[in-house]
C-alpha cells in the first residue's frame, strides 16, 4: 500500500510539472524531407520564397519550417540614415511579401557557413536575389539563420538578414 500511494503521489507530481518542450508545428509527411537535416532546410526556404510574378508559394510549407515561436528580422535604414530592423512572425513575413512583390523573386544561396553544437546550429547564408530566375542580380546580403534540433527535425527559430541596398557591399570572402 505504502509503494502504491508513493507511487500514485509521483505520477500525480509529474503530471503537473511544465517542462520546456520542443517547437510543435502540425505533422506533415509531405514536408518532413524538408525539415530533416540543416542542408535541407535551408535549401527548402530559399526555394519556397521562390517563383515567377503571380506564381502561388506553398505558404503551407513556408511555415512548416519555421518553430512557433519563430522570427524573421530584416535590418533597415530609415529615411534619416539611421539603422534599425523589423521582427516579424513567419505569417506577418506572409502578408509583407504578398502584399509587396508584385515581380517575380527568386533569392538563391551563394555560399554558407554552419557551426552547430548539440540542439543547435547558425548558418551565415549569402544571397542574392533576381526579380527573375535568369534575370540580373538585384540585391546580395546574409542572412544569418539559427537553427533548433530537437532530434526529430530541424527548425528554424530566426532569420536576421542584412542586404547590400542598406550600402554595405558584402565581402569577397563570402561570395563563391
Amino acid at each position: 500500500m505504502k509503494h502504491f500511494l508513493i507511487t500514485t503521489i509521483l505520477l500525480t507530481c509529474l503530471n503537473s510539472i511544465t517542462i520546456a518542450q520542443a517547437p510543435s508545428t502540425s505533422v506533415n509527411d509531405k514536408y518532413t524531407k524538408d525539415v530533416s537535416s540543416e542542408k535541407a532546410i535551408i535549401s527548402a526556404l530559399y526555394d519556397v520564397i521562390s517563383g515567377e510574378p503571380g506564381e502561388a508559394r506553398d505558404w503551407e510549407r513556408f511555415k512548416y519550417l519555421f518553430a512557433k515561436d519563430a522570427f524573421l528580422i530584416p535590418t533597415n535604414k530609415n529615411t534619416a540614415g539611421v539603422f534599425g530592423y523589423r521582427s516579424m512572425t513567419p505569417d506577418d513575413y506572409i502578408t509583407m511579401f504578398s502584399n509587396r512583390v508584385k515581380t517575380g523573386f527568386f533569392e538563391r544561396e551563394l555560399k554558407h557557413e554552419m557551426v552547430s553544437f548539440g540542439t543547435i546550429a547558425h548558418v551565415f547564408s549569402t544571397y542574392e536575389t533576381k526579380e527573375t530566375k535568369n534575370g540580373p542580380i538585384t540585391n546580395r546580403g546574409i542572412n544569418s539563420i539559427q537553427l533548433f534540433y530537437d532530434q526529430n527535425r530541424y527548425y528554424i527559430m530566426n532569420v536576421f538578414w542584412c542586404a547590400e541596398s542598406l550600402g554595405f557591399t558584402l565581402p569577397s570572402v563570402n561570395v563563391k
